[in-house]
């Protein structure tokens, strides 16, 4: 059994998950982060001083651009596995700052690429977004269909890292898993991210700005239900399949030990439910600010789990409104003490 991972972002919202749930199954776990301050950094740091509490997990802070400290701290903990979950993320501030994109989800990536190939590690699994599916319509989104009009620089920069990661699973036989996040929320969550905002903003009394006038549908997918995903995926390693077949329905390529997956929970929620469960968690009505859609937004998104389970036999199922509730406890729990 695997018992080395080395996750990147382990400070961040699913990194933070991911490595919890690998510690409590005894696996190792040594987590690299950059503590970028794109928000409150002292959520960062509290996340890792609750993973520092158990023996097995051990930190590195660093940059994924610095390609000489992530080769010596990989060289020196050798990896079974590696989980690249860290990245400029953002679809919004991405209009204001590209240049970070490039550099984090880019480059960076590439040096985790470079370090799996050199130590051929057993399964490289790294993180997409469903914002690689830009324009396309048909939902949900199926993993076997074309992906090509990025809407955002955020979206292009992880569309190319599936392309890159195609490239090297070829080149270098080395097994690789692309999974596509479906807007995760949860405790522990990213304050840039609408959940955040909004349970921020209705126990405040502020406005809360909708978008769309309120017509976006989304998939949100609960952190706990995502993270078991990703554990459960960590032993479904991609084989080249012989002659180029693929099954109906598999992502996998005919050419490479790579393959795509949806995490998402199968579930199209309008916006305005969501903030209807949020109200009905925190006791509050939200002051409603309607406004146009935002440049670089689709007003849908919506996954197709259905390869996830026919791979794990698992599938996201926590409702919204159940996890709405958690992490409205949370963010109490966090925030008004």
């Amino acid at each position: 059994m695997t018992r080395k991972v080395l996750i990147t972002g382990t400070a961040g919202f699913v990194g933070f998950h991911l490595a919890r749930i690998l510690l409590a199954e005894g696996f190792t776990v040594l987590g690299y982060d950059g503590m970028t301050d794109y928000y409150d950094v002292a959520l960062k740091r509290r996340r890792h001083t609750m993973l520092l509490q158990n023996p097995g997990f051990s930190a590195v802070e660093a940059m994924l651009e610095d390609r000489e400290r992530l080769d010596k701290v990989a060289d020196e903990f050798r990896p079974d596995v590696i989980v690249h979950l860290a990245g400029q993320a953002g679809v919004r501030y991405s209009l204001e700052n590209p240049r970070a994109y490039l550099d984090a989800n880019v480059i960076g990536t590439f040096n985790v690429m470079e370090a799996a190939r050199r130590l051929e590690v057993g399964h490289l699994l790294m993180a997409s977004t469903s914002s690689v599916y830009g324009a396309n319509t048909e939902m949900p989104f199926v993993e076997t269909e074309k992906a090509d009009t990025q809407l955002t620089i955020y979206a292009a920069t992880k569309k190319a890292t599936e392309s890159m990661a195609h490239a090297y699973a070829h080149l270098w036989n080395l097994p690789t898993t692309m999974f596509r996040f479906f807007t995760v929320y949860g405790p522990w969550g990213r304050p840039d991210m609408a959940p955040h905002k909004f349970v921020d903003a209705i126990l405040a009394g502020r406005p809360l700005d909708i978008y769309n006038h309120g017509e976006m549908y989304r998939d949100f997918t609960y952190v706990e239900d995502l993270v078991r995903a990703i554990r459960l995926l960590i032993d479904v390693v991609p084989e080249r399949p012989e002659n180029g077949e693929v099954p109906e329905g598999d992502s996998l390529s005919p050419v490479a030990p790579y393959r795509v997956v949806n995490i998402g929970n199968s579930d199209k929620v309008k916006l305005l439910d969501f903030v209807e469960a949020i109200e009905e968690s925190a006791g509050r009505k939200a002051i409603r600010n309607y406004m146009d859609m935002q440049m670089g937004d689709v007003p849908a998104t919506w996954a197709d789990a259905s390869l996830l389970e026919r791979l794990t036999g698992y599938r996201p199922q926590t409702d919204f409104r159940q996890g709405v509730a958690r992490f409205v406890e949370w963010y109490r729990d966090y925030f008004e003490k």
